[in-house]
């Protein structure tokens, strides 16, 4: 990831502005949109301690029926939480090789 800053504190995908607040940098909303279905608005952030993170916002339309509704939210929360956690291993540094 691109960690440079210009000479007025923010990164090149900073979108400046009333975006930024707090000693915080934020990027410009990134909106995946399926018509009446699911929306998903991804922002970068990076915070006043200099780390980087992804903030992410998902709505999903549920079924009208509860048990499908309640199926739904069940598959939703499993695939987020390989999501995060497949992001989060590849955070992680690389392990050091005995040389």
């Amino acid at each position: 990831m691109n960690r440079r800053t210009s000479r007025d504190g923010h990164t090149d995908w900073c979108a400046r502005g009333h975006r930024c607040g707090l000693g915080e940098h934020r990027s410009d909303e990134i909106v995946v949109d399926v018509a009446g279905h699911a929306r998903a608005v991804l922002v970068r952030v990076r915070t006043a301690a200099g780390r980087d993170h992804a903030e992410v916002r998902v709505r999903v339309a549920l079924a009208p029926g509860e048990v499908a509704a309640r199926r739904q939210l069940v598959g939703l929360l499993g695939d987020l939480r390989q999501t995060v956690t497949r992001a989060a291993v590849a955070a992680r540094p690389a392990p050091r090789r005995a040389g």
